[in-house]
């Protein structure tokens, strides 16, 4: 298990000359023979780890994406708790382009496969997702892409984007490219990761990374330092690029000192041009919803109200932070928070609290200012 987000990246070519589903292919030698090969698009993939003790880090996978493969096990019956907690979490951040894959289909009987299908469909009955395709695959045997990828192209369109907004993006990870022993005059400077939401990003152009990096000042007194860097390459997977846009995985070389980039350390940050990025804020208020089931558990449990004084978990884009109830009404929460974020107006949040030892998501909101 990894509570790590993995990444890949992949395309859509679609064959010239070939009849569809078999025209949808993952690169241009999967196309038969006689056909014209013809790119698509690129595609990120966001991998998030499923069980419910990472449900913050499986939140900071879906603030990142445009559509959502949510992946059902045949082999298992449906749904299990992941999958109820994977679910929830795409309604709580927006993500409404969804198809669902069956998986492991060469593992189980006829039967069986048609009895888990009939389970996913009763889960998705009644939701927002009721229309959704459900694609049966073997993944080992790589059957069914063609069709996968036919799915894709069709449901999770490529969102139009409008590249006047100022920049925006979340930092999902961030890390040292340098190897051990590389002598001074040799170091490149740290990189960070994660996925542009809005505006253009060029190299050279000067950007601010908020809330920043954690200060200890004397007294134990704790601050958040914003950073100011220059970027030196943007790259979405192997693709070297002068300018990026919205869409895709992306990584800003940056002229930081890379011990500050290093084991995921600015995860949680949010980058843009300097003077053109949200507050950071040591206080949100919410407008809040609470699920009418904990997310997580084997047990179906009732969601108790949320309490004065309670502690609970927050999770805003790629940020993850803990804090205090200090007013509450039936539809609205104010919350003192131990770390600080960057937040705007209408941006969602997810809730969780400690249930049976572990933090569980219970709940959703929207920041109202």
């Amino acid at each position: 298990m990894t509570i790590k987000l993995g990444y890949a990246e992949g395309e859509i070519w679609y064959c010239e000359g070939a009849e569809e589903p078999e025209a949808y292919q993952p690169s241009p030698e999967k196309c038969p023979a006689g056909t014209v090969p013809k790119l698509l698009r690129k595609v990120s993939y966001v991998d998030a780890p499923g069980h419910e003790v990472l449900m913050a880090t499986m939140l900071s996978g879906a603030a990142l994406m445009d559509g959502a493969l949510l992946v059902i096990a045949a082999n298992e019956k449906c749904p299990q708790p992941q999958t109820r907690e994977h679910f929830a979490a795409l309604d709580i951040v927006g993500v409404r382009n969804i198809v669902i894959v069956q998986n492991k289909v060469d593992v189980v009987t006829p039967e069986q496969a048609r009895k888990n299908y009939n389970e996913i469909k009763e889960f998705i009955r009644g939701t927002w997702a009721e229309k959704a395709p459900i694609i049966p695959v073997s993944a080992l045997h790589k059957v069914n892409i063609d069709v996968l990828l036919m799915a894709m192209e069709a449901l999770i369109p490529t969102p139009k984007r409008d590249p006047t907004k100022p920049p925006l993006m979340f930092v999902a990870r961030s890390f040292d490219v340098n190897k051990p022993g590389t002598p001074p005059d040799k170091l490149k400077g740290g990189v960070i990761g994660g996925a542009l939401i809005q505006g253009v990003l060029r190299v050279g152009d000067e950007i601010e990374i908020r809330p920043g990096v954690r200060v200890e000042k004397p007294g134990g007194r704790v601050e958040y330092v914003p950073l100011i860097t220059e970027i030196v390459s943007l790259r979405f997977g192997n693709l070297e690029v002068e300018e990026a846009k919205p869409g895709g995985l992306l990584a800003i070389g940056t002229k930081l000192d890379p011990s500050l980039t290093k084991a995921d350390n600015l995860v949680g940050n949010v980058v843009g041009k300097p003077g053109q990025l949200p507050p950071v804020v040591n206080t949100l208020r919410i407008e809040y919803r609470l699920l009418e089931r904990v997310i997580g558990t084997r047990e179906l449990l009732k969601v108790q109200p949320l309490r004065l004084r309670e502690p609970i978990m927050l999770t805003i884009g790629t940020a993850v932070t803990l804090g205090i109830i200090t007013r509450l009404t039936k539809d609205e929460v104010e919350v003192v928070l131990r770390r600080p974020v960057v937040a705007w107006k209408g941006a969602r949040v997810a809730i969780s609290r400690q249930v049976l030892g572990r933090w569980r998501l219970i709940g959703w909101g929207v920041v109202k200012d």
